[in-house]
């Protein structure tokens, strides 16, 4: 009977593992080392990705995410599929949040394309199924393999220059001394990151590949305002004791108007550039909302940004100047809510561009429109739902994550833009009509007529 009930026990404890472990394993992680997909994290993914000379597709994920849950197994297929082609990765973004939030994802799956320049990663928007990653992953290859055959692939010197230099160039790390922080940093109205560091520090000598590698990312993804600076503290002695420096390397955070605070976060490039972009989203102006009056605003506004969102309003003699200006104040609503992302901001009434609304699939009526345009793939995706904070901010949000239907642009270009005046924030005026003298008519002489 012992026996007996100790087998029970004994089968019980074991059922109660298993379905332990499979919880554990169905929770903690999507895929496996079994599949063909390459698990990434902050450890790897420089030598993995960034240094490779392959082109890489790779998701941020996190495990209780059911979209993510629903794309795994078609990521499982385009990856044995493009085994020794393609490098497909994934990325438990959940877990590595600075790994995340250093290529700006903010839902999940996000998936990024990481081709010939591995600092500018591009987004993928199409399908979630295995044979539309597959599509988009060759398209891209292809991509690759012109640009190394016109001489343009910056693949390879990149991996190099990780290798040999840590990923990052020191020239964009700003040298401060006591004689010039004052006016570079105080004086400033960007946001400043300085490492107060010691040659002889082996932390400091650690930390050095990371922060010249963050500070040339954080220099292009912010231009500028985000500036990252190294004070010698054994030269400078005067800044390291007027902020209290005692131990190397330590990291300060200056903003204008406030008082300097420490940086306590990872060491990595990946901590440092995240930490980076959330002060510089913090701190910068919401984006300008600009009225598409010439070709020279529709194309320096799309050529600059990743999207540019435009709406089309309607005619001014349809909603007066107090219904245009809750149009456009839901727009600056949206770009303030959305500035994390530094799309474009555009707007045009109905009518005053009929080219570019044909361009779009808007064509004539239904206003008012909005479309999201990758200017540079040439590709847009249209508002189904209300023009509303809640309509477009679903919108938005499903083109953040990488969802949506996509088309391309009539044409595959911009056509051509009117130039036209700005509005002048008033209420239309109907057009004056001539009057009409009806003194000589005979109408006796049209009523017999028509009754012929």
């Amino acid at each position: 009977m012992v026996s007996r009930n100790a087998d029970c026990f004994g089968f019980f404890f074991f059922l109660l593992g298993t379905v332990s472990c499979t919880l554990f394993l169905a929770v903690n992680g999507l895929y496996s080392a079994s599949d063909d997909v390459i698990e990434l994290t902050p450890t790897n993914f420089n030598k993995e990705v960034i240094q490779s000379e392959s082109l890489w597709l790779v998701e941020f994920y996190a495990p209780w995410c059911g979209h993510c849950q629903r794309l795994t197994p078609e990521w499982k297929k385009a990856a044995t599929a493009l085994k020794g082609v393609v490098k497909v990765g994934a990325v438990d973004a959940d877990k590595h949040q600075s790994l995340g939030g250093q290529y700006g994802v903010r839902g999940f799956p996000t998936i990024k394309i990481f081709g010939a320049n591995k600092n500018k990663a591009e987004d993928y928007q199409g399908g979630r199924t295995s044979e539309a990653i597959v599509d988009a992953a060759l398209s891209a290859l292809r991509s690759l393999v012109k640009d190394r055959l016109s001489g343009r692939s910056g693949g390879s010197s990149s991996g190099r220059q990780s290798r040999e230099s840590g990923g990052g160039d020191k020239k964009d790390v700003i040298e401060l001394t006591d004689d010039s922080f004052d006016k570079n940093v105080i004086n400033s109205d960007d946001v400043w990151m300085v490492e107060f560091y010691a040659p002889w520090c082996g932390h400091c000598k650690n930390l050095e590949p990371e922060w010249a590698a963050a500070a040339t990312e954080v220099k292009e993804q912010t231009k500028g305002k985000v500036k990252l600076a190294a004070v010698d503290a054994t030269v400078n002695q005067m800044l390291a004791s007027r902020y209290g420096i005692r131990g190397f390397p330590t990291i300060k955070i200056f903003q204008k108007g406030e008082d300097p605070v420490d940086y306590d976060g990872g060491r990595t490039r990946s901590d440092i550039i995240a930490r980076a972009l959330d002060l510089f989203s913090d701190n910068a102006p919401p984006p300008e909302l600009l009225e598409i009056i010439s070709e020279d605003v529709l194309k320096t506004t799309c050529d600059a940004h990743q999207l540019c969102i435009i709406s089309v309003l309607p005619h001014i003699l349809d909603t007066g100047a107090s219904g245009r200006n809750s149009y456009l104040d839901v727009m600056l609503k949206m770009a303030e809510k959305y500035k994390k992302k530094m799309w474009g901001w555009l707007w045009t009434e109905a009518g005053a561009q009929s080219d570019l609304e044909s361009s779009l699939g808007i064509g004539g009526f239904g206003y008012p429109a909005m479309a999201a345009v990758n200017a540079r793939k040439m590709k847009f995706a249209l508002l189904k739902g209300s023009f509303s904070e809640q309509g477009i901010n679903e919108f938005l949000r499903e083109l953040s994550v990488g969802r949506g239907s996509t088309a391309p642009v009539g044409g595959g270009a911009f056509p051509k833009i009117h130039a036209v005046e700005p509005w002048d924030g008033k209420d239309g005026e109907l057009p004056v009509e001539d009057d009409i003298d009806l003194s000589d008519v005979d109408l006796d002489d049209i009523w017999d007529k028509d009754e012929l």
